[in-house]
């Protein structure tokens, strides 16, 4: 049964997972789960505004539908029920906001306003496979963001706030409530929750094997045999770098 909920991973395995998730690649992890028969899992467009550490937590998702011009005016802002206002004050501390608005940037899934109040309720980052308005000053606060690029239009003019923390669709990727999200300067992955704490052991594993192939390669080395290693000398030669760097 797919699990679908941050609580199917208990806090103590999720903050471990998410240190050894914090010093790894998205292209480490897209292999890895690769192994484990997951090929989608690249959200397709979304690019950080301003490069800095990975971004790492759960999802908490919205998904818009298209906007219709009765319903989506400005008054609709009044109303605490307004499903981006709502999401925005009910996302989790530790959570990324992950918004799927359709692959459409001709309007803002969000701006600088919300993604502040966002970094102000302690979440992890905010994500859309749209745009941000305010993009500037979004990039220059302390929360990650990734959007496909900017976009001054309000929401409104696009897009209508219909489902929140449930299944969406963003970037082309499957993204459900609790799944885990990686984002570092390359882009975003999406990890189904339940494997979380197997994929982070073993992208830190695979990463300590490709800083030893870099360090090789840099010296000269051929990669027939190293990469991957089919040699068994690799295997002992790997063994002994390790416990040389104490890796």
């Amino acid at each position: 049964m797919l699990k679908q909920s941050h609580y199917d991973v208990s806090n103590a395995v999720r903050q471990d997972s998410y240190a050894l998730l914090k010093k790894v690649s998205t292209a480490t992890l897209t292999t890895v789960l690769f192994k484990h028969g997951l090929k989608n899992v690249f959200l397709q467009g979304p690019r950080r505004l301003a490069y800095g550490e990975n971004m790492v937590g759960f999802a908490f998702t919205l998904r818009y539908i298209p906007a219709r011009e009765d319903i989506d005016v400005l008054a609709s802002f009044e109303d605490r029920n307004n499903l981006q206002r709502k999401g925005v004050e009910e996302c989790p501390k530790g959570a990324i906001f992950v918004i799927d608005a359709r692959g459409d940037a001709s309007a803002a899934s969000a701006g600088c306003i919300l993604a502040t109040r966002l970094q102000a309720r302690g979440c992890a980052g905010i994500v859309t496979d749209g745009g941000f308005r305010d993009s500037p000053e979004l990039a220059e606060l302390d929360i990650p963001a990734y959007h496909t690029r900017p976009s001054a239009p309000t929401n409104l003019t696009k897009h209508h706030a219909i489902g929140l923390n449930e299944a969406i669709a963003c970037g082309g990727v499957s993204v459900f409530p609790g799944d885990t999200i990686v984002g570092d300067n390359e882009g975003v992955v999406c990890i189904p929750s339940h494997l979380t704490e197997q994929v982070a052991v073993q992208a830190a594993e695979m990463t300590v094997f490709e800083d030893y192939v870099m360090e090789m390669i840099k010296n000269g080395a051929s990669t027939f045999g190293l990469y991957p290693p089919t040699d068994q000398q690799t295997v002992e030669n790997f063994a002994a770098w390790r416990q040389t760097h104490n890796r």
